[in-house]
Parts: structure tokens; C-alpha cells; sequence
């Protein structure tokens, strides 16, 4: 008997680790962006991102620190809530932060279930390879999904040296091993950041889960980026973000005239107010 095909990721209502397994086959690009709050949610929601990441990188992009590293599991909590309950279709994956995972498989269920049943998540995101393969295991077959994180891995930027591509030379065969044992652990999907695109155009072909490219290369099953590199609201962006807008400048022109318009008096202005 034939089995009914699956519809295209677009066509969805409700994106599902499934969905992301045919997306794969069917030779779909999978769409994500960061989320932090429910307001950016919803409108990347409505727009049709297919996965929404709230990233640790929260920490550098919405709370002031130089990178990742400080944030805590508690401060995960309240974006996460905000954006699982403002997405109605995408698949909402939440970042373990540093510290919260990697001395034991035990501690990564627990953060990992504290993340499930306090926000209404999708799945949970986990830094590194074969190191954390024990965790990822356990957590699959607690029934949480996970997506691996592989090349540069944020939370260990100090013993990397820095924001550097990883995967060239000989870590190549590392990088692949490792995308190995996260897929054999249960892993749903991988994120590839920063590595050489024909190791990472190699590395989607010999797994069978999708990889999510950031400063891959284009032959990944899919695309992430941080929402403020996407929609340039700062200044400076990596060089693998491409700027699809300039929001932060057209932001600071519409405060500026906020500002002028109450200091001339020109706001509020009479049909702004109540009679009575």
C-alpha cells in the first residue's frame, strides 16, 4: 500500500520534528531566525519561518554582554515562555545555556525538562559532539527532542580562541564524527556554524537529519540567523549575514522625529487627547 506523501514544509500548520526529516527529503530549505520576545515572534511567525531559535545569544544581542557565557537558565525561561506561546506554526528550539548541560547526562534531563514544561517548547539546542552524545541520547529517549549545535560552538569561544571557522585541516574528520554521533543519539537536526561550506555541503549529504547552515555555505537543508544581523540593527553584522533590511537605522530616524516633534511641541497634538 502506497503511503500518502508529505506536504511541503510551507504548507503545514503546526512544523514538527517529522517535518523537518521530509523537508530534508524532498529537498525543502528550512528557514530559521532568533526570537526573544513575543512581538518579533509572532512576526516571524506570521512571516513563515518554519524554526524559531531563543538563542543564548540573547546575551549579546538583548542583555549587554560581550558573548554568550553569562546567561543562566533562569534567564532563559521568560524569553522562551514569551515566544512558544506567540508561535502558532513554528517549531520553537531553546538554547541549554552554558553550564547547564555538560557535566552529565543527569543534569542536561533536568534542565532540558524544566525547559519543556515551563515554556511549551519544541526542543532543546545543545553545544558539541560526541562529548555530549550521552546527553542528547538520554534526552531523546526521555521523549525531548534535541538539535546539535557542531563547528563554532559559542559557549566554548575561550578554548576555541575566539570566533573562528572550525572544521578546516584535520578537524575535518572531528566535525564529521561528531555530526555521526549526534545523528546515531537521536538528534532531530544539527546546526553547522562557521565551517569550511565543502565540509559542511559533505556533512548534509552523509546525514540523514537536517543540518542548519550559519556561515556554512548554501548547501545545507536549511538557514539560520540571528534577527538582528538579518534585519540590521546594529552597525556591524558577520560577514555570513546577509542584511535583508537597515531597521536599526530607520529606528533611530523614528525616535529622533519622536523627540523633535515633543520638543517643538508638536506632539501630542489636539486628536490626541480626551475632552473629558
Amino acid at each position: 500500500m502506497n503511503q500518502p506523501q508529505s506536504r511541503a514544509i510551507e504548507d503545514v500548520a503546526k512544523v514538527r520534528v517529522h517535518h523537518l526529516q521530509a523537508a530534508k527529503g524532498q529537498g525543502k530549505k528550512i528557514a530559521m531566525l532568533t526570537a526573544y520576545d513575543a512581538l518579533s515572534a509572532a512576526i516571524f511567525d506570521a512571516a513563515g519561518v518554519d524554526m524559531l531559535l531563543v538563542g543564548d545569544s540573547i546575551g549579546d544581542n538583548m542583555l549587554g554582554h560581550a558573548n554568550t557565557l553569562p546567561v543562566t537558565l533562569d534567564e532563559m525561561m521568560p524569553p522562551a515562555r514569551a515566544v512558544a506561546r506567540a508561535a502558532k506554526r513554528a517549531f520553537v528550539v531553546v538554547d541549554l545555556p552554558f553550564g547547564s548541560y555538560e557535566d552529565s547526562p543527569t543534569r542536561a534531563f533536568e534542565s532540558a525538562v524544566r525547559v519543556m514544561k515551563e515554556t511549551g517548547a519544541d526542543a532543546v539546542k545543545i553545544e558539541g559532539g560526541t562529548r555530549v552524545a550521552d546527553q542528547v541520547r538520554l534526552l531523546t529517549q526521555s521523549g525531548i527532542p534535541v538539535v546539535g549545535h557542531l563547528g563554532f560552538t559559542p559557549q566554548s569561544e575561550n578554548i576555541l580562541g575566539g570566533k573562528r571557522i572550525q572544521g578546516r585541516g584535520d578537524s575535518a574528520g572531528q566535525l564529521r564524527a561528531d555530526a555521526l554521533a549526534l545523528q546515531a543519539a537521536g538528534a532531530v537536526a544539527i546546526v553547522l556554524e562557521m565551517v569550511p561550506a565543502p565540509l559542511a555541503g559533505q556533512v548534509t549529504a552523509e546525514l540523514a537529519v537536517p543540518t542548519i547552515g550559519i556561515g556554512a555555505g548554501a548547501a545545507c537543508d536549511g538557514q539560520v540567523l540571528v534577527w538582528t544581523d538579518m534585519a540590521g540593527m546594529r552597525e556591524w553584522s558577520p560577514r555570513f549575514a546577509r542584511r535583508f533590511a537597515e531597521l536599526g537605522a530607520a529606528l533611530t530616524a523614528t525616535a529622533s522625529e519622536y523627540v523633535q516633534a515633543v520638543r517643538a511641541s508638536q506632539f501630542p497634538a489636539p486628536e490626541h487627547g480626551y475632552d473629558s
